[in-house]
Formats: structure tokens, C-alpha cells, sequence
């Protein structure tokens, strides 16, 4: 097999399994945090889940089809993954200690409205959305990617709908004020100046 076929046919599963290698190795990086009461521990778990199956799946999908690189969509999906690499450091960076995996609010907990927090009030939930939409886009696993969905989407409504409750439980009018000019999940407008 020629170099060039070699490459076409297998870089995007090697692209895929560096994006999820690298995911799971974030996943298990020890940080200097305060821990705190966690609210629930299923969404993390289904959030891995849906993660190993958009893997997973787009693979078995893009070998079953002609499993060649399509070159635009490749390249969007690694936009996408170095995106939601950058834009999830940079908010675990904001957090700082108060960083956590699952929906943790401490007693002296603070409020976050630097870096990513500006444009959107949980930029690593948007991450995430990036980081399955890249694996999609690099494999052309459109199946796989609608068949996560429906896994994905609920539990990140759940999960964002926990954490708000929290957050507002935590921070009252603050934070209804933040939730009000600020988006969930997409960064659809600029932020106001501070």
C-alpha cells in the first residue's frame, strides 16, 4: 500500500485516538483543588461514555465506509479539537482550586467571570460539545455522532441544570444577574465590558 493511501486511510483514527488518549490522560491530572460536597456523579459517567462511544463508534462507522480522509471536514475537526483543548485550560485555569470534574460548591466558594467565563457560563461543557463534534468531523462519523447525541444531550442538560441550581443557590441575585447576560453554552455575543 502506497504512503500516501496508508495515510488517507488512517490518519483520522489516529487523529481521534491521540484527541481521546490525551482527553482521558486530562481526565486523571491531579490539581491543587478544594474539595467540596459533589451534587451527583452520573453525568461525568455518561459524559465518559458517550466519549468512548463517539470513538468508538465513528471508527467502526468510517471503516465500514470508503474510509478515506475528507480533507475539509479533517481539518475543521482538528480546528474543533485544539479549540475545545485551549478553551477547556483556559478555564480550568479561571477555576483554579475550585476546578472539579463533577458539580462541587464549596463553602468559600468563588465566583468566576474571567477568561472563557466572560462569553459563556460553562466553557468547558462547550468544550466538550467541540471535542465530540472534532472526532465526528475528522472520522465523517455522522451516525455515530446523532447516536451520541442522544446520549450526550441529556446529560448535559441535566448537568447544566444541577449545576445552575447551585451556582444560584450559592450566589443569588449575582448570579441570576450573570445568568441573564451571559450564555449557557455558545458563545453567541460579545460579553459586556467589566
Amino acid at each position: 500500500m502506497p504512503v500516501a493511501m496508508f495515510i488517507q486511510r488512517w490518519l483520522p483514527i489516529a487523529a481521534v485516538l491521540v484527541l481521546y488518549a490525551a482527553r482521558m490522560a486530562e481526565l486523571g491530572t491531579r490539581r491543587e483543588t478544594v474539595p467540596g460536597p459533589v451534587r451527583e456523579r452520573w453525568t461525568l459517567r455518561l459524559f465518559v461514555f458517550a466519549g468512548t462511544l463517539m470513538i468508538v463508534g465513528g471508527i467502526v462507522e468510517y471503516l465500514l465506509s470508503d474510509g478515506r480522509l475528507g480533507a475539509p471536514t479533517f481539518a475543521a475537526g482538528v480546528v474543533c479539537g485544539i479549540a475545545s483543548f485551549l478553551l477547556r485550560r483556559r478555564a480550568i485555569q479561571a477555576l483554579g482550586r475550585f476546578w472539579s470534574l463533577h458539580v462541587e460548591i464549596r463553602e468559600t466558594h468563588e465566583f468566576v467571570r474571567e477568561g472563557p467565563f466572560r462569553w459563556v457560563r460553562h466553557p468547558t461543557y462547550f468544550s466538550m460539545v467541540l471535542e465530540l463534534l472534532s472526532a465526528g468531523l475528522m472520522l465523517q462519523a455522522w451516525w455515530s455522532l446523532g447516536v451520541v447525541s442522544l446520549i450526550f444531550i441529556p446529560a448535559l442538560r441535566w448537568r447544566v441544570r444541577i449545576e445552575e441550581e447551585a451556582l444560584v443557590a450559592k450566589f443569588g441575585p449575582v448570579y441570576e444577574a450573570y445568568q441573564r447576560g451571559t450564555p449557557a453554552l455558545f458563545p453567541y455575543k460579545f460579553p459586556k465590558p467589566s
